[in-house]
Order: structure tokens, then sequence, then C-alpha cells
């Protein structure tokens, strides 16, 4: 009997990762990125029609941009930089709720709704979910991730080579067949988010994490409004 119980507890212990994640919809530790970067330009994508879906996401009532305090005083450090070389940032995404990664699952599991293809022109909608190009947990939801670019301080095109959402290698940080200057962009971005404290992933260029984020474990699930 005691092996069994022993056995049990060591079983149930390879599960307490999954059990760990938290979901919140206490919103008491975030801000706009607007109340302390005045600056920024925003083309909130999943409140428009205008991403790979083809329509506006669950939990996006507003246009508006939301991130943990922490990483929003580790962006501002990252656009002051910017700034000093003569740019600006635009923000696509920022915190994301539960639902919204839920709005995305359902859409890659209904074959009836092919939503823009333009955003996966290489790839099956059904391999956006198998291929981690989308994940049914997404960083953005714990608060501290960010989707952006660069813009000049004029408000005019930095050329990065490829744009947000593109589900292709070309969106990689690394991909070499894009120009020297669209390469220069890119460093320059990837450069400024690194000195600030976040981190990027091999798969978009435009996506970046606070490294040392204050909620590692714990998914957010209020509305941006």
């Amino acid at each position: 009997m005691k092996k069994i119980i022993v056995a049990y507890i060591v079983l149930a212990s390879c599960f307490i990762p999954v059990w760990a994640d938290t979901l919140s919809s206490d919103k008491s530790d975030f801000a706009e990125i607007s109340t302390v970067i005045d600056d920024a330009v925003y083309d909130i994508r999943y409140y428009s029609s205008y991403n790979f879906t083809g329509h506006r996401i669950a939990g996006y009532k507003a246009p508006k941009a939301y991130m943990t305090k922490k990483a929003l005083s580790a962006l501002a450090k990252a656009a002051e930089d910017l700034r000093r070389q003569g740019y600006r940032l635009l923000i696509w995404d920022t915190y994301r709720p539960q639902k919204a990664v839920d709005d995305f699952v359902a859409w890659i599991n209904n074959p009836n709704d092919p939503g823009d293809k333009t955003f996966y022109p290489t790839l099956e909608k059904s391999n956006l979910l198998a291929g981690n190009y989308i994940m049914a947990k997404s960083g953005h939801t714990r608060g501290s991730t960010v989707d952006l670019t660069l813009i000049k301080k004029d408000g005019s095109f930095v050329d990065m080579g490829g744009t947000f959402d593109l589900f292709s290698e070309i969106s990689h940080p690394n991909y070499k067949k894009i120009s020297k200057k669209q390469k220069k962009n890119r460093e320059i971005l990837r450069n400024a988010m690194e000195r600030a404290g976040f981190q990027g992933i091999d798969s978009e260029w435009w996506h970046f994490t606070l490294k040392d984020e204050p909620y590692k474990d714990t998914y957010f699930n209020f509305d941006v409004e």
C-alpha cells in the first residue's frame, strides 16, 4: 500500500508545472503604454479585421495597449534609446487576453473559415498551431511581451523586410534573403530592446519579452478596453 501511495505522489508531481499556471483578471499591475511613452504610434491589429483571422479578436474592445508596469518601464528605456537614434515605436500588440488566444485556436479549428490567407501564403491553416506559429498559451497573455516595429520621427516607414504576423521564414530575425538595410533595421530594433532587458524569439523579428518578467506562471484574461 505504501508503495502505491508513493508512486501516486511521484506521478502527481509530474503535473505540478501545468497546475502551477494561474488564470487571473487582476489588472492592477498593468498600465497603458501611452501613459509612459507619449510618442508611440498604435496599429492594434486584433482590434480590427486586418489580421490572419479576418475578424476582430475576442477581448479587444478598444485599440489600446497595456503591459505590466515593470515591462513598460523597460520599454520606455528602449523608446528613449531609439529616440536618440531618430526613431519612434509603432505598437501592434502587447498584453493579449487568454480569450483572444482561445479565439485564435477556435479559428484554426474551424475548417470553413480561411481568414486572410495573405498572412500564411505557403502554409495550411491547420499547420499554424501544430507548427507553433500560434500557441494555445501565449507569452503575451502574461503581460510582458510586445510586438512592435520602428518608424522614423516624422512617422515614415522603416523597411524591415517583412510585415507583422507573416507566418513565413521571412519573419525570422536572421533571415538572409533581405537587403543589408533591412537587416540593419532589424538589428537596430533588436539591439535597443535587448539593452532594455528584453529578448526576442527565433521566428518573429517583431516579438520581444522582458527577460525578468514578473508573472512567469500567470495568464491574464481581462479585456483590452
